[in-house]
């Protein structure tokens, strides 16, 4: 495990002067000292100090006189091919709320079931993409442990449509409506709606979300000693409608998705129980990136999007 405080020890900041970083760099790219000096916007005379004071902090010449100018030596060579690593690094650790998405390469983790990724997913991917070309967006399929994985890292958010772990912070992003769909030789269909009551009655096609349950449904259900009768699990919601011709199950189901997945040919949609309501969706997130730029601006690119779907 990488340890700072040891390696702060061993590398002794308190004989490293980082104002003597600029003329460094200048010197290193400039190799010569006056223009040198122009570029880090000291007197010659300064450079010249700034010069012999980095050959002695760090133990070589640095530059060397040869017929053409003065060359690099190698460890000096050695030094600028760090520094163009280490420098970009420095300046997103001392602005660190500043962030152009242009400049990000790394891959956005995104976690939900295919409702969320259809719904949001698709949408934030064509954001993403067009702001930072360089960055990738990968969605993961929702899982049991997805709330985990955003502890490790592994996520960088979870969509998700019930109560969120106390431990993760989050935010609401729209309501979403739920219908059901019955098969057109079903006893429900032909209705405008159907009752708790008579909800119940009937065997039901859930949509595996957790466990083999819907949470935002079966959670409401589960708090009033409610539960469901399950004929059917599947897995995801695209294939979900095309499963209850010829059957009489109940697919509880998200109303934005009628029109995107349901080929409602044979089949017939009703008006959910008022108890079920409506489903607060969200995004969550690891407390530990809350100030992080990227991942605000990657909030901030979600919430635009969910904005558009209200």
């Amino acid at each position: 495990m990488y340890c700072l405080r040891c390696s702060m020890r061993a590398m002794d900041l308190s004989r490293i002067d980082l104002n003597l970083l600029p003329p460094l760099i200048a010197l290193l790219d400039e190799r010569q000292i006056t223009r040198a000096a122009e570029r880090a916007g000291l007197s010659q005379p300064a450079m010249s100090r700034a010069f012999q004071r980095l050959r002695r902090t760090l133990g070589d010449d640095l530059l060397v006189r040869s017929p053409a100018g003065y060359r690099l030596t190698p460890r000096a060579e050695r030094i600028r091919e760090q520094l163009a690593v280490v420098v970009p690094g420095l300046t997103d650790l001392f602005n660190g709320d500043l962030f152009e998405p242009a400049t990000l390469r790394r891959s956005i983790q995104v976690g939900g079931s295919d409702y969320g990724i259809s719904v949001l997913g698709i949408p934030l991917a064509r954001r993403v993409i067009d702001a930072a070309p360089r960055a990738t967006v990968c969605f993961r399929p929702w899982h049991g442990g997805s709330f985990e994985q955003l502890a490790h890292g592994e996520l960088d958010l979870v969509f998700y449509g019930a109560q969120l772990p106390a431990s993760l912070c989050g935010t609401p992003l729209f309501a979403e409506r739920f219908v059901c769909l019955v098969a057109d030789t079903h006893p429900l269909a032909g209705r405008e709606s159907v009752d708790l009551e008579e909800y119940l009655t009937y065997r039901h096609l859930v949509v595996d979300i957790v466990d083999g349950l819907q949470p935002a449904v079966d959670e409401i259900l589960g708090a009033r000693g409610m539960p469901r009768k399950v004929g059917t699990i599947m897995p995801f919601h695209m294939l979900a409608p095309h499963a209850l011709t010829g059957t009489d199950l109940v697919l509880t189901f998200p109303e934005r998705l009628v029109g995107r997945y349901a080929d409602l040919s044979g089949i017939a949609m009703v008006a959910g129980p008022s108890e079920i309501g409506t489903m607060v969706y969200r995004m969550a997130w690891h407390p530990r990136m809350d100030g992080d730029p990227v991942h605000r601006w990657l909030r901030d690119t979600v919430i635009a999007v969910a904005r558009e779907l209200q």
